[in-house]
C-alpha cells in the first residue's frame, strides 16, 4: 500500500521526468482523441438509426444523434490540430487537449446516464460502469486528472440514480459504481505508468547511446573529437558541402618538439599542455567555425570552408594566436623559449575530390615541409594555389 501511495504521489504531483515524458504524449492523446470519437460517433449514429427504424423513439433517438454529433465534432477539432501540428510543426497544447478530453468524457458518461438511468430506472446502470472502466483506457493522463474526471462523472450518476431509480435498485448501482471507479483508476493508473516507465527507458538508452557515441568520438585527454570522428566528418564535408561553400581547408599540426617537452618536464605536465591546446582550439570552434579534433599524441587537424583562399591566413593567425597566449614554457624546444606548432594546411575547391585519405596526405606533406623549414610557421599549398608559408610572430 505505501509503495502504491507513493507512486500515486509520484505521478500525480508531476515530478520533473514525469512532466517531460507526458510532454511527449500529448500529441498521442490527440490521436486517440479522434481514434475514440470516431468510434463513439459511429456506434451511437448506429443506435440512432435502430432506434427509428425499430421503435420510432424520437427523444431516444435524438439523445445518440446528439452523442454523435458531438463526437464528431471532436473528430474534426482533432484532426485539424493534428495536421497543424504536422504540417506547421506547431506544439499541441496541453490545455486544449485536456479541454477536449474532458467533453469527451462527459459526452460518454452523459450518454451511459441516460441509458443506465433515465432510460430503464428499474434495472442495473450496467452500460454507465462499462463507459466508466472503458472511456479513459487510450489516453495518457495523469492520475489527478482521471480522478476528478472520474468523481464527477460518479457524482452526476449518484445523483441521478437517486432522483429517479427506487432504494433497492440506486443502492446497489451506487456500490458497483464505487467498485467500477476503483477498477478504472488502478487500470488507468497502471496504464499511465507503464506508458512512463516506457518512456524513461528511452531517455535511459537515448542517454546512454550518446554517452557511448561521445565516448568513441571525444578525445578524454583534450575533449575535441578524435581521429575516428575527424575522418568521418572529413568525409561528410567533401559529400555534404553547401553551394555556398567554394573551398575545403584542412591543416594538421604538430607541436614542436614536443617529446623533449615530455622528456624534460614529464608526462604529466605533457597532458597539462595537451590540455590546455585543446581548450585553445575549442575556442576556435566556438568563434570561427572551425572543426578541431586531435588525431594523434601531439598532432592535431583541423577543417573548415572558406570562400576566399586567402581568408586561411587569418585562421592560421588566430590559431597561432591561441598557442601564443598559452605562454607554456618549453626550454627545450629549439625555436622559442614557448610551445609553439607547425602547420600544414591544403586547399581543395570544393567537389573537386572525395577522397579523404589523399587530401589528409596531402596536408601532411605541408606539415613535413614546414618542419623543414624551422618550424613554429604554416605551409598553405593547394592544387592552384603556389605554395607559401605563414611565419609564426615572435
Amino acid at each position: 500500500m505505501r509503495k502504491f501511495i507513493n507512486y500515486w504521489r509520484y505521478y500525480s504531483l508531476k515530478s520533473e521526468q514525469y512532466y517531460e515524458c507526458m510532454k511527449k504524449t500529448y500529441k498521442i492523446n490527440l490521436y486517440s482523441l479522434r481514434q475514440a470519437n470516431i468510434l463513439v460517433t459511429i456506434l451511437a449514429g448506429i443506435f440512432a438509426v435502430i432506434t427509428v427504424l425499430s421503435q420510432q423513439d424520437l427523444f431516444r433517438a435524438f439523445i445518440y444523434i446528439l452523442t454523435a454529433l458531438i463526437s464528431f465534432l471532436l473528430v474534426i477539432i482533432s484532426n485539424s490540430k493534428i495536421k497543424q501540428i504536422n504540417i506547421f510543426k506547431k506544439e499541441p497544447n496541453k490545455l486544449f487537449i485536456y479541454i477536449l478530453t474532458v467533453i469527451y468524457y462527459a459526452n460518454i458518461m452523459f450518454f451511459g446516464i441516460y441509458l443506465g438511468v433515465w432510460l430503464n430506472p428499474e434495472n442495473y446502470a450496467v452500460t454507465f460502469m462499462i463507459l466508466l472502466v472503458c472511456s479513459l483506457f487510450l489516453f495518457s493522463k495523469s492520475p489527478v486528472f482521471i480522478l476528478c474526471l472520474t468523481l464527477g462523472a460518479m457524482t452526476v450518476f449518484i445523483v441521478c440514480a437517486v432522483l429517479v431509480k427506487p432504494p433497492e435498485i440506486y443502492i446497489t448501482d451506487i456500490y458497483n459504481s464505487v467498485f467500477a471507479a476503483l477498477i478504472s483508476l488502478f487500470i488507468c493508473w497502471r496504464m499511465n505508468m507503464l506508458r512512463v516507465v516506457s518512456e524513461l527507458n528511452t531517455y535511459k538508452l537515448e542517454d546512454e547511446r550518446n554517452l557511448y557515441m561521445d565516448q568513441s568520438t571525444i578525445d578524454e585527454l583534450t575533449q575535441l573529437r578524435n581521429r575516428r570522428d575527424f575522418m568521418q566528418t572529413f568525409q561528410r564535408y567533401l559529400s555534404n558541402y553547401r553551394s555556398s561553400d567554394d573551398f575545403l581547408c584542412v591543416a594538421v599540426s604538430d607541436i614542436d618538439f614536443f617529446k623533449n617537452y615530455n622528456d624534460h618536464y614529464g608526462h604529466p605536465k605533457g597532458d597539462d599542455a595537451l590540455r590546455a591546446i585543446g581548450n585553445a582550439f575549442n575556442r576556435l570552434k566556438d568563434t570561427m567555425g572551425v572543426y578541431c579534433a586531435r588525431v594523434g599524441g601531439e598532432e592535431f587537424a583541423l577543417l573548415w570552408f572558406e570562400k576566399d583562399p586567402s581568408h586561411v591566413d587569418a585562421v592560421i593567425s588566430r590559431v597561432n594566436k591561441l598557442i601564443k597566449t598559452l605562454k607554456i614554457i618549453h626550454e627545450k624546444s629549439n625555436v622559442s623559449e614557448y610551445l609553439t606548432m607547425s602547420i600544414g594546411v591544403f586547399i581543395e575547391k570544393c567537389g573537386t575530390s572525395n577522397d579523404a585519405h589523399e587530401l589528409y596526405n596531402l596536408a601532411d606533406k605541408a606539415l613535413y615541409c614546414a618542419k623543414g623549414n624551422g618550424r613554429n610557421c604554416a605551409i598553405v599549398r593547394g592544387r592552384d594555389i603556389s605554395q607559401y608559408q605563414i611565419k609564426a610572430s615572435s
